[in-house]
């Protein structure tokens, strides 16, 4: 394989220093670079260029989620490993959904790690053993709710607004996902109420969850 070369984005420096170990013991890995915001992931990304981006979610100035999303507007070619302790859905699907090419938590041993950044170098989606399983039962699910048969009254764009209320978004966190304005959020959310019959979002979540919709 050759060389592989990793920029660190990480604001904890006990964790950066104890991947620099792990990256000098990968004779094919070479540390180029260390960012300790999100603001600095970007940046150094798009000048040195790295191989693999080694990105925590939570991080000051932006965090990991907001690099992700830009670098995927300046350099869509990036190839960025999450590496965090968030195993959370919104944290695992919303830096999927972003552009990121890989999630493993801060927890996993060395050869998962190393296994990790070689897959992503190549161009592959990789995983945690434990986020893997979390996407299987999300889709497993998913399949099983049979969505398309659940509030038959709701256009698809309020039931994919309904999904996103379900799973504890805010309007204006939902109008950012969506791309649309949060007075468009605003409108779709009021008519859901009304067909749902309930009066706020806590008994609409609690609806869409009884019906396998989140």
């Amino acid at each position: 394989m050759n060389e592989i070369r990793v920029l660190i984005a990480d604001d904890h420096p006990l964790f950066r220093k104890g991947l620099r170990t792990l990256l000098a013991s990968m004779p094919q890995t070479v540390v180029i670079g260390e960012a300790t915001t999100g603001r600095e992931a970007v940046e150094l990304a798009q000048t040195l260029e790295p191989d693999v981006l080694l990105l925590d979610l939570q991080m000051p100035d932006g965090g990991g989620l907001g690099a992700i999303r830009e670098l995927a507007i300046r350099r869509a070619d990036a190839r960025i490993l999450v590496v965090t302790l968030f195993d959370d859905d919104e944290s695992v699907f919303t830096a999927l959904k972003a552009g990121a090419r890989g999630y493993v938590l801060k927890d996993a041993d060395e050869a998962e790690m190393m296994r990790a950044i070689e897959a992503v170098a190549q161009g592959e989606a990789i995983f945690s053993p434990a986020i893997a399983a979390r996407l299987m039962d999300y889709f497993a699910a998913s399949r099983a709710a049979q969505p398309d048969s659940a509030f038959p009254d709701l256009t698809d764009r309020e039931r994919e607004i309904l999904i996103l209320i379900a799973r504890g978004l805010a309007n204006a966190q939902i109008a950012d996902e969506l791309s649309i304005s949060l007075k468009t959020v605003r409108n779709h959310a009021s008519n859901i109420f009304n067909k749902l019959h309930v009066t706020d979002r806590l008994q609409a979540a609690l609806r869409a969850r009884e019906a396998g919709l989140h």
